[in-house]
């Protein structure tokens, strides 16, 4: 046994036995690659068109601020001032613009690989447009995060026709743009500007919440469908087992209706065609066997007459003594037809019931058989048959091992009935050969050899087992097992 069979084993374990689940995990799980796959490939996309767009309204931006700054270099200091009020007091403008005295520091918004490639379009773009002779400072901040002015006023400390109504759009809030350009000694150019709808964020973003909500809807929705075909393709495979597993206690029952796929439907038909044989070589076989027990009795029932015709009475006693074996060999043969091919109906059978009545003759003065438990419910199976069956066991135990203790174990899968007699056992080699046909252990007692044998085909009729083991203390255990669902 190799390392890897106890982790095959556990995951085993795990796995659902039933096909019905298995198909329809199996198919969920198609679905949700199927659904997966296209969400990835439709992200993929998506995001390149997105990426592409916010590239190109950077970059429009990028050229707007790269002008914004030409133009107010290009005023006489003396106008700077009545533009930067105008420019305040209209309000609704794209940009917030101001000229400080020194740099102000904010507090950046984390790197993601989105930003740093607007940032470097951006800064590519105002090289080109403004020369590299200015030091340049272009950082996104969060509005909350936003500073203006030489005194760093926070953006919720302006009135809105200033910079609140330009640079914040609540409740999205998305990130502001911030360039700050030395024109001069103690001269920052200040522009600030919101990043363009409908891109309102930088961070790399995974698959899109709407996607995931789409997909369980989908899922969902095809939930009911796949488990309505799963059910219809497994449902004839459950009738089928059924039916198998039926087949010894239900003869009469009808042929399998021929449904589902292709597949089903053929092996249906091989089951009915098949049940059918067996079905026509069990009436042709008891029909021959009566004809031929029938048959032979006649012959016998002359022989033994034309004996009694004899005059020699050791020529007689001899053919007598043939005679009566043949005529046990017919009896024999003939109570193992029948006791073995039972045809009658499943019925609920009270095992406690039954036991109480065919051991109500051995409790007498003696106290040869004692009666121990109770079965929870009622047993489905053949009545006759496994008065039968028991009768048989017990007869054995007591016949055998004078007196017997019989116990009833019963489970919602299974009844287990125990009998325990104390005789001297079976040697350990014989424990299998003592079912064989007219095999007998102690030819001095009275029978034929078939009890045991016919008492196991008829718990093997009913999807049981019947075994026997010898006890540590002394005595013969007679093992029956009794399935709850055969």
């Amino acid at each position: 046994m190799t390392l890897s069979d106890p982790t095959k084993k556990g995951l085993r374990r795990w796995l659902p036995n039933s096909l019905m689940t298995r198909m329809l995990l199996l198919t969920l799980l198609a679905v949700g690659l199927a659904q997966g796959l296209s969400s990835a490939i439709w992200v993929g996309t998506f995001r390149a068109h997105e990426m592409e767009g916010l590239m190109n309204s950077t970059r429009n931006l990028a050229y707007s601020v790269a002008a914004t700054v030409r133009f107010f270099t290009s005023l006489p200091h003396q106008y700077r001032d009545i533009v930067l009020d105008q420019l305040r007091n209209m309000g609704g403008s794209r940009f917030f613009v101001s000229l400080n005295d020194h740099e102000i520091v904010m507090k950046p918004l984390p790197d993601s690989e989105r930003k740093q490639l607007v940032l470097g379009e951006i800064r590519q773009v105002l090289d080109q447009r403004l020369g590299r002779r200015h030091e340049l400072k272009v950082e996104f901040v969060s509005p909350e995060n936003v500073r203006i002015l030489n005194s760093q006023i926070p953006l919720s400390g302006l009135p809105h026709s200033w910079a609140r109504y330009a640079l914040t759009l609540e409740p999205i809030n998305p990130p502001v743009l911030v360039t700050q350009i030395r024109i001069g000694k103690n001269e920052w150019f200040y522009l600030a500007a919101m990043l363009p709808a409908p891109y309102v964020s930088l961070e790399d973003q995974t698959l899109p919440r709407q996607q995931i909500v789409f997909i369980a809807v989908m899922t969902l929705i095809l939930l009911p469908f796949i488990v309505l075909l799963v059910r219809r393709q497994t449902r004839p495979l459950k009738e089928l087992a059924l039916a198998a597993s039926e087949l010894p206690l239900n003869e009469h029952k009808p042929p399998l209706t021929e449904q589902g796929s292709s597949e089903i439907v053929a092996v249906t038909r091989a089951f009915n065609l098949m049940r059918t044989r067996i079905q026509r070589y069990l009436s042709d076989r008891e029909q021959l066997f009566s004809a031929i027990s029938h048959d032979l009795k006649t012959p016998i029932t002359r022989l033994r007459l034309r004996t009694e015709l004899l005059e020699d009475d050791q020529m007689r006693a001899k053919f007598e003594q043939d005679l009566g074996e043949l005529e046990l060999l017919v009896k024999g043969a003939l109570q193992c037809m029948k006791d073995t091919d039972i045809h009658e109906n499943v019925e609920p059978i009270d095992i406690y019931q039954l036991l109480s009545h065919i051991t109500e003759p051995y409790r007498g003065e003696a106290a040869q058989v004692s009666l121990a438990g109770h079965a929870l419910k009622p047993y489905r199976g053949k009545p006759l048959a496994m008065k039968r069956c028991l009768g048989n066991l017990l007869d054995n135990a007591v016949k055998y091992g004078e007196s017997v203790t019989i116990t009833i174990q019963d489970s919602p899968d299974q009844l287990t009935l125990v009998f325990d007699d104390r005789g001297p056992g079976i040697p350990h080699q014989q424990l299998e050969q003592i079912f064989d046909p007219f095999y007998r252990l102690a030819p001095q007692k009275e029978g034929f050899g078939l009890g045991l044998g016919i008492a196991r085909d008829i718990a093997r009729a009913h999807g049981g087992e019947l075994t026997l083991s010898n006890r540590p203390e002394g005595g013969l255990r007679m093992l029956l097992e009794l399935p709850r669902q055969p």
